[in-house]
């Protein structure tokens, strides 16, 4: 049973989490996070999207929000104030794209201003529903500054993109961390990002601890982040191999029918909403 005084940190992951299936924020879950707020609850965002893309959305919620993004490689204020930053080196981007990957896989550099793709893919734009974050298409071969922030690979066949995980790590093991946050979703950081690291040091500002906090989830970029809070909750829609490997936690309502938000109102706010 939580103890509403205990929790001080309210945690949440964006897609398949905050966001329903059109990548939209419910007006009801707004008001859930604008009670937290008022009942001086820490709220932090964690995602894997970039922050020129995520920042409009966590406004919409209407309340204060530390925003975490690129699965821990950049940290924002309230106030859109960068407290931290951490690409990975092009050498190490180079030698992965050196490799003879796929010619169906996308491969994309998320870069400062803009995310740089082999080709146009449908899918990842339709999770932007407006383009505040916009993509170019660039042949990696004559780019000679490949330094970025995130390296994403994506398919519709998990075990290709498993299969250049293996591929990857069998040279670069001590230059990257990585996360599958959706299934077809394969994610590259600096081995020293990672969701639950940046959280720490939103916390460590306040002098809270990850003990005070409950966090919620859907994919395997999540999993740190889970593990480490005082309460976490898993997505009735999270994929079913991270339920299985998390399966001591607690699962939810889908981020279609606000199980964040429900959860929140009645364990935390105590069904005032």
């Amino acid at each position: 049973m939580i103890i509403k005084e205990k929790i001080k940190v309210v945690i949440s992951d964006l897609d398949g989490t905050l966001l329903n299936s059109n990548h939209q924020i419910s007006d009801y879950t707004k008001s859930v996070f604008q009670q937290l707020h008022s009942e001086n609850i820490l709220i932090i965002v964690a995602t894997g999207r970039h922050h020129l893309d995520a920042l409009p959305i966590v406004a919409t919620l209407g309340c204060p929000v530390y925003l975490i993004t690129s699965n821990g490689a950049r940290i924002h204020s309230p106030s859109r104030e960068l407290l931290y930053s951490f690409d990975i080196k092009s050498d190490a981007i180079k030698s992965v794209l050196a490799l003879n990957t796929d010619a169906e896989i996308t491969t994309v550099l998320f870069k400062e201003k803009v995310w740089q793709t082999n080709r146009e893919n449908k899918k990842l734009n339709s999770f932007q529903t407006v383009m505040h974050y916009p993509f170019e298409i660039v042949d990696f071969n004559i780019i000679e500054d490949l330094s970025a922030i995130k390296l994403l690979f994506t398919h519709s066949d998990h075990q290709k993109l498993v299969a250049l995980k293996d591929a990857i790590f069998k040279n670069n093991s001590i230059d990257f961390s990585y996360a599958f946050s959706l299934p077809f979703c394969l994610e590259f950081m600096d081995k020293s990002v990672d969701k639950s690291v940046a959280i720490l040091k939103v916390l460590e500002k306040y002098n809270l601890t990850f003990d005070e906090s409950i966090a919620f989830g859907d994919g395997f970029n999540d999993e740190r982040m889970l593990v480490s809070s005082g309460k976490a909750l898993i997505m009735e829609n999270a994929v079913e191999n991270l339920k299985t490997k998390l399966s001591h936690l607690e699962v939810i309502s889908s981020n279609d029918n606000d199980g964040v938000a429900k959860y929140l109102n009645e364990k935390i706010i105590k069904n005032s909403l």
